[in-house]
């Protein structure tokens, strides 16, 4: 979603490069001391210089080459011998992609914080995972780099934007989708699925016949089990805006048509009544874990391990 023009914000973006340099020293640090200790039997690492390019994408480049398999990172061979073993120290492209744009730039994620700081602790805890975030926008290179080793994947609406985005960071993974309702319709949509049994069915949403269902997505998007799943989008906040009925049901839907385990589902922008209303009845407040600010955190657990299992808790 193309993002509303925002006022720079300097405590915000010290705050978080902070973050991502924090989170840089702790990769660095964890892959040093894994090296260290298998380098016991083995002749000392080299240690490659840095250079600053001119910007980002000269720095994008730079990075994926320094992540090919004809890098410079250096090798070790033990002791019997055996397969040749490559080490690297270097800065994970995803990281240093992200850690040059929110250093060199004013324009910050429209997420506060805090608010952040609630997907970010899953984020912790699962990456690298399958994340899939309805929207593109000033915080899709963050969420990109926080998921190293992981899948990423936006869907956003407006194609031009796509393309600005893509121009500038081409390695962000991203899908044109198209929505068919407005925002003036919520009202006659909750009404008219609140007692559609259909709606309760939990199945592909490709085969469901529940109004709300999206089924035009590429079909990755739903042969692929998402681990976590963030509602930003699509634009929800003037009446003629398609809004985010749909893309909070679909979410659902997915978490719960998982083969076992659980699905974390984030939606933003709660103080808006469509995504008030239609998180809690279809995200179910059974399932919310926290808000923080304008952002929930639903876990939403399979309901295919559990035939008996009711649409949403008691």
């Amino acid at each position: 979603m193309r993002p509303k023009p925002q006022s720079p914000m300097n405590i915000k973006l010290i705050l978080l490069c902070a973050f991502f340099l924090l989170l840089l020293l702790f990769i660095t640090k964890s892959t040093f001391s894994a090296s260290s200790s298998s380098s016991q039997l083995q002749n000392p690492l080299s240690t490659n210089s840095t250079e600053t390019p001119d910007d980002n994408i000269q720095i994008q480049e730079q990075a994926e080459t320094n992540n090919s398999p004809n890098t410079n990172c250096p090798t070790t061979t033990s002791t019997p011998p055996s397969p040749l073993t490559e080490t690297c120290t270097k800065t994970p492209p995803s990281l240093a992609n992200a850690l040059v744009h929110y250093a060199t730039t004013n324009i910050t994620p429209q997420q506060t914080l805090k608010e952040i700081s609630v997907s970010l602790r899953v984020l912790a805890q699962k990456s690298p995972c399958n994340f899939l975030v309805f929207g593109l926008g000033y915080d899709s290179l963050m969420w990109s780099a926080l998921n190293h080793g992981g899948r990423t994947l936006f869907l956003e609406e407006d194609k031009s934007w796509i393309n600005q985005m893509k121009e500038k960071f081409p390695t962000l993974e991203s899908y044109h989708v198209e929505y068919d309702t407005k925002v003036n319709e919520a009202d006659e949509l909750m009404n008219a699925v609140a007692s559609d049994e259909e709606c309760r069915v939990v199945t592909d949403p490709r085969f469901s016949e529940c109004r709300l269902a999206l089924k035009g997505f590429p079909s990755e998007v739903y042969d692929v089990e998402w681990d976590l799943i963030m509602v930003d989008a699509p634009t929800g906040y003037h009446e003629a805006a398609p809004g985010r009925m749909t893309a909070i049901y679909t979410a659902g839907l997915m978490a719960r048509n998982r083969e076992s385990g659980e699905t974390d589902v984030f939606v933003h922008d709660v103080d808006r009544v469509v995504e008030d209303k239609f998180s809690k009845a279809f995200l179910c407040e059974g399932y919310l874990k926290e808000q923080e600010g304008r952002i929930r955190h639903f876990v939403v657990p399979s309901h295919r391990t559990r035939s008996a299992r009711p649409f949403c808790p008691s």
